[in-house]
């Protein structure tokens, strides 16, 4: 059995003419590939006709130093390669392109900041399944070319001018830079021109979220009460019938900008202010009042008021849940890892950018206020399958391609699960999985659904 992964030599362009590849002859035989005809060579956008060379006792492909540098490949480069005889094509792959949002090049080092370790990881992983990955970033496109400029890593990261990729992972983090034209531009002609996929091609909403879920009859039952928060009206609607209710800016994202609103225990009402220094806290009169001081911020920041809910606590810290949920080698939804996230000492909200700690789902809910007499043993299997829906849920209500979601999740003291949002460009900090694989399966999952969509 011949291996799927395949060295790439790179030999000087005066032994080998840029047109030319050398094959291992076992591979020719067992692709009964056409002898002494010309064939295509494809690797993600680029393509070129090439004349292909029978090596006896070689398990690699040999090409010329100039067809290297089109192809953005370094020798000793392991790749994925299979024959398409319908149309004659030599196939290597996958061709991996993340799109991140900004890079330092005067920082060799660390030309992506704090994802650069990331980066490299995924370099790394990509070696080891037979891809192959590079960076780029919106400042860097060009939607009328078959060609990008990126960075990759040969023995340090540099620049190169790459081919279109097989597959465009999205992991820009803000709006902004996602709603540029040229980035949308981009997105499109790829998908378009080069038959590319993208995925986690946007972010998400949190009313676009509920509302696409509110349509599925069997996810109805995660959803606390929610609506976009229009006026003054649905506010007093919504605190005759909660003890308390969430106001989380529509677009949020890390905790920022949360109110809670409860009823005081004299008269009037609290509300409490997510910031980055704790929660600060402030009481009203009355909703009248509350609601003119909400009404000013709502001229610029959209909220989504959301039924307040009895989570459980440890020594009175609210706990949630972080499922991270990616598609696999056969395009199906699967757990990757979950995680409990309890809030610091000074927070309503539990975001480790907020002081907030991790541990495993067990540890949480054996030390939290569960009621008793309820089942605490099979909380974690009742939060992923739940994570699973709603991902699938996500799927089918939500026209956009997600290969992977960090999906928020919360128990009340009851045990009953009920999400709290969806973020589509999960943190690579936030879900680590608490050990300390050097590769972890949150990165080889991204390039086993890569392969799988681009044929490896």
């Amino acid at each position: 059995m011949l291996k799927s992964k395949v060295a790439v030599q790179v030999v000087s362009s005066s032994m080998l003419p840029e047109d030319t590849i050398m094959l291992g002859e076992a591979y020719i035989k067992q692709w009964k590939m056409p002898q002494g005809q010309h064939i295509v060579l494809k690797f993600g956008a680029f393509r070129q006709h090439v004349k292909v060379i029978p090596v006896a006792k070689f398990d690699g492909v040999r090409i010329s130093q100039s067809l290297a540098r089109q192809l953005g490949l370094a020798s000793g480069s392991m790749l994925r390669a299979h024959y398409r005889a319908g149309d004659a094509t030599l196939v290597l792959g996958p061709l991996i392109g993340v799109l991140v949002s900004r890079a330092y090049p005067d920082m060799p080092d660390k030309p992506f900041g704090s994802i650069t370790l990331f980066c490299r990881e995924l370099v790394e992983a990509c070696a080891a399944q037979g891809a192959y990955v590079y960076f780029f970033t919106p400042s860097q496109l060009d939607a009328s070319s078959a060609t990008v400029e990126g960075w990759v890593y040969q023995e340090g990261w540099r620049m190169m001018t790459m081919p279109v990729p097989d597959v465009v992972n999205n992991r820009l983090t803000t709006r902004k830079l996602e709603n540029r034209p040229s980035v949308q531009h981009f997105m499109k002609e790829v998908k378009i021109r080069h038959k590319a996929t993208v995925f986690n091609e946007k972010f998400l909403d949190k009313t676009e979220v509920f509302d696409a879920l509110k349509k599925d009859e069997s996810l109805v039952r995660y959803l606390p009460e929610s609506h976009l928060l229009r006026n003054y009206t649905m506010l007093k609607s919504m605190c005759s019938r909660y003890n308390n209710i969430f106001l989380k800016p529509v677009r949020g994202s890390l905790g920022k900008g949360i109110i809670r609103i409860a009823r005081s225990e004299g008269t009037g009402y609290q509300a409490m202010f997510a910031t980055t220094a704790g929660t600060r806290k402030q009481h009203y009169a009355n909703l009248v009042k509350l609601y003119s001081t909400i009404s000013a911020k709502m001229k610029t920041v959209r909220y989504q008021i959301q039924q307040g809910l009895q989570l459980i606590e440890i020594q009175k810290r609210p706990v949630d849940f972080r499922a991270l949920v990616q598609k696999n080698a056969e395009g199906k939804w699967k757990i990757t890892s979950i995680v409990a996230r309890t809030a610091g000492s000074q927070h309503f909200v539990s975001n480790l950018a907020r002081g907030g700690t991790l541990s495993t789902v067990g540890e949480a809910v054996a030390r939290s206020n569960l009621q008793t007499g309820v089942n605490r043993s099979d909380a974690t299997q009742r939060l992923q399958q739940a994570a699973l829906n709603i991902a699938r849920g996500i799927d089918a209500h939500i026209p956009a391609h997600f290969g992977e979601l960090g999906i928020d999740l919360a128990l009340d003291t009851t045990g009953k699960v009920w999400l709290l949002e969806v973020n589509s460009k999960p943190s690579k900090n936030d879900n680590t999985p608490l050990n300390d694989n050097k590769i972890r399966p949150s990165v080889r999952m991204m390039i086993q659904y890569s392969r799988f969509l681009s044929g490896f």
